[in-house]
């Protein structure tokens, strides 16, 4: 399942919210990572717990909770944190072939969800940046996105492989949810 949900933000928020992340300190983002994911990742993240994180983040699940596409599709019942995270090209950042974490913990909120659905939001235009693409591999085969606008979010099943290179800083907000519905497999 691959779903873009387009204009979440306004252009007006998404530049408020890079103005806000450029006065920021960054750090490791493999500190955020599973041991099989940290082998392939190579980015930079807001720090987690951070007051300027934990604030955007809340900007951007109330404008998710506003949204009725994204209530429906994913019908959540728990949202982690979202994680803040940019990429460069004369860094060589990247994101390899990884599979998410099934369950994941915030030590702040004591919060424990499994991850049913992997969410990505591009605070970055296309043309300010390289590759990019949301590929997530299934049954039957490599699924890529058709689109990759700024202010649109992908909803996908947790098992993906993203790749980034960018010319200047390329920024997203990734996050995993639990949704109400665990599988969209029928039972047999």
């Amino acid at each position: 399942m691959l779903i873009c949900i387009p204009d979440v933000l306004s252009k007006d928020d998404v530049a408020d919210f890079r103005r806000i992340m450029d006065g920021c300190a960054w750090q490791d983002g493999r500190s955020t990572a599973g041991a099989q994911s940290a082998l392939v990742k190579k980015n930079e993240q807001l720090p987690p717990d951070s007051e300027v994180a934990r604030k955007l983040g809340h900007r951007i699940i109330s404008a998710l909770s506003a949204n009725p596409r994204f209530i429906s599709a994913a019908i959540p019942l728990q949202i982690f944190p979202p994680l803040f995270n940019r990429y460069a090209a004369a860094a060589g950042h990247h994101f390899g072939i990884h599979v998410d974490n099934a369950v994941r913990g915030d030590h702040l909120t004591g919060l424990r969800i499994r991850t049913d659905l992997s969410v990505t939001l591009f605070l970055s235009e296309p043309d300010e940046y390289d590759g990019g693409e949301l590929v997530v591999e299934e049954v039957y085969g490599s699924m890529k996105s058709s689109c990759r606008p700024a202010i649109s979010w992908f909803i996908l099943r947790p098992v993906c492989i993203w790749s980034r290179r960018s010319h200047e800083h390329a920024r997203c907000v990734f996050f995993l949810l639990q949704s109400m519905v665990r599988d969209a497999t029928p039972a047999a």
